[in-house]
């Protein structure tokens, strides 16, 4: 009874909440971001493999390592501005909607739950340096490089703060895109100048910014686990 109580609720919710429509909106925009590659793959297969690995890159470590792949295979501003900003967008409109829903108990994904818990736990370590400063801490946050910060986290504290939806959305999708924009740029140069050492020197750079990513996640937990041990 309780099952089909709250299944009636999320599909009124889906349809009536804004987090509801966006999660609908982020849906259709990773179908046609599918739909996409997929035409890519048929049409010219050497130019979506690219791509391909510039999304994977994306979602294991994140849009600077994501980019960099991207300039590193000859891609240029066209394609992988839009790309980082097609993924941002659509893992947002994903996560944030599907939190949101679990902490309200209306839906509930076991596989996603130790995510959802980890990124709560980032969310409120920050939550209050970002209330100090308002809706500009909030932008500045999603836009600045640190460890665990980022829109998902973003998007998070938003909610905790009691931002309305749209604006949460506004707020951080405007830091997402102007961060890969600065990437862009900063990338795109730093390629150019290591490419002139070495053809094989921004691959390099990519797999030293992969390693980065990962010491940084590991001295993190490390942190947190110490913290809550004391």
């Amino acid at each position: 009874m309780a099952n089909s109580e709250q299944r009636n609720q999320l599909r009124a919710n889906l349809l009536t909440s804004p987090e509801g429509r966006l999660l609908l909106i982020g849906v259709a925009l990773a179908l046609a971001y599918t739909l996409w590659l997929t035409l890519k793959l048929l049409l010219s297969p050497e130019d979506s493999q690219d791509l391909v690995g510039m999304t994977a890159t994306h979602l294991m470590f994140g849009r600077a390592a994501s980019m960099a792949f991207g300039y590193s295979q000859g891609l240029d501003h066209n394609t992988v501005v839009p790309v980082g900003i097609v993924i941002e967008t659509v893992m947002v409109l994903i996560f944030y909607p599907l939190f949101v829903f679990s902490w309200r108990r209306l839906l509930v994904i076991r596989r996603l739950r130790r995510m959802f818990e980890r990124t709560r736990r980032a969310a409120e370590s920050h939550k209050d340096t970002v209330r100090r400063y308002g809706i500009a801490g909030l932008f500045v946050f999603v836009w600045f490089p640190f460890w665990m910060t980022g829109p998902v986290v973003g998007s998070v504290i938003g909610f905790m703060l009691g931002l309305r939806t749209w604006l949460n959305m506004t707020v951080v999708l405007a830091g997402t895109y102007v961060a890969i924009l600065g990437w862009a740029f900063l990338l795109r140069e730093l390629h150019e100048r290591v490419a002139s050492y070495s053809s094989y020197a921004a691959m390099v750079l990519i797999a030293l910014l992969v390693i980065i990513i990962l010491a940084g996640n590991r001295l993190l937990r490390t942190y947190r686990h110490n913290k809550n041990k004391c």
